[in-house]
């Protein structure tokens, strides 16, 4: 035995001793980090609550508006549990089999097994990292509702919004954002926080929702006016705040990153909001209370999966041709081809999510201003489509596969005379005004 093969174990004790991150690091809890998550979980649960309530409330009629804030406190609920039992365990685990891995996770997690005080995830808790994203799951069936506001049963509702995010929001999350081995990974997609996840699924989701429910009694001959701009526009500056926790958030640390994500976020959203002013202005000479608010909205869709490796020119960029886009989808599309999206899910988060996610594999390269070395723009580009595709697709056609089925069983559409009527009383018994 030579000399080097005698003290070789010595050797390396003492190189583990002096460099123990050498293939032996550990996560370290930081509490600037955990502060700022636990804020930003705050911050996107005040988007729902009672952020997107408050926007989607006031835009509906004064009959249905209690329906639409139930609607919206239900998914706080029932999603928080959905994600603790098994959502977040089908989201974020990784399958051994490579196959499967691509799509959808394990039951590693059931019920937040592993999950205690003292376990870490990068910097912060693993507890804060499962309520941030527990907002997620949140808001994105409530964003659906816009879709086919003010005629689905809400027991329809409840059901449908529990096989969706199962069957479509846990897959593409996975996909998205599991890590190495599941699809969007594997392709190189950037999906910083959620245009394929949150917004693109959401917003076809409520297309297909509102194509096969049908048009509401009256429309679109007879006027559908929203019945309380105010509480609209409340609604939109929550959202606005709250998104902050959304992008800047979905960095997991308070650094630089987080801070351009917040910066750009801004950026691109006062250029939204701008955008459909003008546009107004310009075409109906007056500008709107109602477009000002939904130019912003455009704006935060947009950035959102940029929001993360983009400068300031992207968010310009996204910013204008995402609201462009948005009012396009709404003023022209949804009249041209008749399906009444109530709330313009579709035609804000859909279309606003799609232009935000390809011009992302765009304006994330360094020579455009952003943060990621990419070596081709235009390849880039066509995987943030193949997942903008995967998405529209899997989305797609898992609602309408779990609308047939409710509509076979129990019915998804309320009576004429419950429309009439109005779903606060005739879901509730119960006003959102006193008459």
């Amino acid at each position: 035995m030579n000399l080097l093969q005698r003290y070789q174990p010595f050797v390396l004790a003492l190189l583990l001793t002096a460099f123990p991150a050498i293939g032996f690091a550990e996560d370290t809890l930081d509490s600037g980090d955990t502060a700022w998550m636990i804020v930003a979980s705050a911050l996107v649960l005040f988007m729902t609550l009672p952020g997107l309530a408050l926007f989607y409330g006031g835009l509906v009629r004064s009959k249905n508006v209690l329906s639409l804030l139930v609607q919206c406190f239900a998914m706080a609920g029932v999603m928080s549990i959905v994600w603790v039992v098994y959502g977040f365990s089908l989201a974020y685990g990784m399958p051994e089999s490579s196959g499967l891995a691509l799509f959808i996770g394990n039951f590693d997690y059931f019920f937040l097994k592993g999950v205690g005080h003292d376990t870490i995830s990068g910097s912060i808790p693993f507890s804060v990292y499962v309520m941030f994203q527990m907002t997620f799951i949140i808001i994105t069936p409530a964003i659906i509702v816009g879709g086919f506001a003010e005629r689905m049963k809400f027991g329809a509702m409840l059901l449908f919004s529990i096989a969706w995010v199962t069957i479509s929001y846990l897959p593409i999350w996975h996909m998205a954002w599991a890590g190495e081995g599941a699809l969007f990974h594997k392709w190189g997609v950037l999906d910083f926080a959620g245009g394929t996840v949150v917004h693109i699924n959401a917003g076809v989701a409520a297309l297909v929702a509102a194509i096969y429910l049908g048009k509401r009694k009256g429309y679109p001959e007879e006027p559908i006016k929203p019945h309380n701009l105010t509480m609209t526009l409340t609604g939109a500056a929550m959202l606005w705040v709250g998104w902050f926790g959304f992008n800047a958030g979905s960095e997991l640390a308070a650094d630089a990153t987080a801070g351009m994500a917040m910066l750009v976020t801004q950026v691109c959203t006062a250029v939204g909001a701008t955008t459909w002013m003008l546009i107004e202005w310009i075409k109906h000479g007056k500008p709107s209370a109602l477009g000002i608010a939904s130019g912003a909205v455009a704006g935060l869709v947009g950035i959102t999966p940029a929001c993360g490796t983009v400068g300031i020119p992207g968010a310009f960029v996204i910013g204008v041709v995402s609201t462009l886009a948005c009012y396009f989808a709404i003023a022209v599309l949804k009249h041209k081809f008749k399906y009444d999206d109530s709330l313009d899910a579709f035609g804000i988060h859909g279309i606003g999510g799609i232009v935000g996610a390809v011009l992302t594999g765009v304006f994330a390269s360094t020579t455009l201003g952003g943060n990621t070395e990419i070596d081709s723009i235009a390849a880039q580009a066509w995987w943030q489509t193949a997942s903008v595709l995967v998405t529209i697709v899997w989305s797609g056609v898992c609602s309408f596969i779990i609308l047939l089925i409710l509509d076979k069983t129990i019915g998804l559409r309320v009576a004429e005379e419950v429309e009439d009527r109005g779903l606060d009383l005739s879901c509730h018994d119960e006003r959102g005004y006193i008459m």
